[in-house]
């Protein structure tokens, strides 16, 4: 899950370990039914399966070339089959000779104008998948290596197979008032939620950039929401869409350069916060820095906003962000994930990497659920790794300066 993912990726992979294997199998059909005819030549005329290799041809792997060569090579055996080598081989009379011929023949002609059209379809959905990665990758952008002393690392599974984005949205942007950071999760999942997800994060784009203050922000992803569900209301969208019932959990993060995190928070689970130990693998324990608002959408906000302060990252820490479905996810027997003994487990002994982290979280993710997911996941890990300035190197660093000039 570095980067963006989806949990369709996993299938691809499998249908085309799949496709190979199946390559093979009309070459083996009609192998089979020459020694069939070999072992057999007084009891069956088996030579009439060859005309079912440029189906299974085509079929398997959709090749016209595939159902040309063994639609050739069934009119060659039919013509002089095995038997005839025989030396007491009762010869098949003309008449059969030419059906099977004519047989294989149609079959051929058949599965290789089949193929042709098949390859059209696949060349049209490669580069439908094309323009629909690319528009997933405008929404739901990959996030950057490293941010203002800042290591990102970021992934989302969505639950709707073949897709990248979902219901969660998240995005990291350096700005003139440190790092800003959204994670947040629409009701639903899946392709219906994309249309809120643009819009919150199309907001959010602009508004971290232009206001001083994080509730300034967060005011900002609210009318914006509430733009884009009157607009949905006023049928700009289908009408089963359940305006009334929409909203947005969201959590907004800024870090200051000097590892100071602030933090406003909408009906969002708190992030989990990694330490990195001597012996063994690091630490993880859940925050809870301050108090939680109503998801958006569902209420106004208040007048006053509850901002939440941790404690200052210290070189080497680490904050994991995530959706409340890395949590809620469960296996065959209903046991939930566990996501805290997962983030120990991922970020292992030694220095944190935060990409590996995720990758970690995920695969465990994909082995617990078998790679069914009832919910999208998203899941963005931090690491702060920039040494803040003392005050008095800030003030002597000048002066050094002044006297080498």
């Amino acid at each position: 899950m570095i980067g963006t993912s989806a949990v369709g990726g996993v299938f691809v992979r499998k249908a085309r370990s799949l496709r190979e294997v199946t390559r093979v199998i009309p070459c083996l059909w009609v192998l089979g039914a020459l020694c069939w005819a070999l072992l057999t030549p007084h009891h069956a005329e088996v030579v009439t399966l060859l005309a079912a290799a440029p189906a299974i041809a085509c079929a398997s792997s959709g090749r016209r070339r595939c159902s040309v060569l063994l639609g050739g090579a069934g009119l060659l055996l039919a013509l002089a089959p095995p038997t005839a080598l025989e030396p007491d081989g009762d010869g098949k009379e003309p008449h059969a000779t030419l059906v099977t011929c004519c047989a294989i023949l149609g079959v051929a002609v058949a599965c290789y104008l089949t193929a042709g059209r098949k390859l059209r379809l696949v060349r049209e959905l490669e580069q439908l998948r094309a323009v629909a990665t690319a528009a997933q990758d405008v929404v739901l952008r990959p996030l950057p290596a490293r941010l203002e002393g800042i290591e990102l690392a970021g992934g989302h599974l969505s639950a709707s197979r073949g897709a990248a984005v979902g219901g969660d949205l998240y995005e990291a942007l350096a700005t003139p008032y440190g790092v800003r950071v959204i994670i947040g999760d629409v009701r639903g999942h899946g392709l219906a939620a994309i249309g809120t997800v643009a819009a919150v994060l199309g907001s959010f784009r602009e508004a971290a950039h232009e206001e001083s203050r994080l509730g300034g922000v967060l005011r900002r992803l609210d009318r914006a929401l509430e733009r884009h569900l009157r607009a949905r209301a006023s049928g700009e969208c289908p009408l089963d869409s359940h305006v009334d019932e929409e909203f947005v959990t969201v959590l907004l993060l800024e870090v200051g350069a000097d590892g100071e995190v602030t933090a406003l928070n909408c009906g969002h689970p708190w992030p989990y916060r990694l330490y990195e130990q001597p012996v063994g693998p690091a630490m993880a324990r859940q925050t809870a820095p301050g108090e939680v608002l109503p998801p958006l959408g569902l209420f106004p906000l208040p007048a006053e906003l509850p901002t939440a302060r941790w404690s200052t990252l210290g070189v080497g820490d680490t904050l994991v962000l995530h959706t409340d479905g890395a949590e809620d996810m469960r296996d065959a027997h209903g046991t939930f994930f566990p996501l805290r003994r997962a983030l120990s487990e991922a970020a292992g002994s030694g220095p944190l990497v935060p990409a590996a982290v995720v990758a970690g979280v995920r695969s465990a993710l994909l082995r617990h659920t078998g790679g069914r997911l009832a919910d999208d996941v998203a899941l963005l890990a931090l690491r702060f790794d920039r040494c803040p300035l003392s005050a008095t190197t800030a003030l002597t660093r000048p002066v050094a300066d002044a006297h080498r000039g």
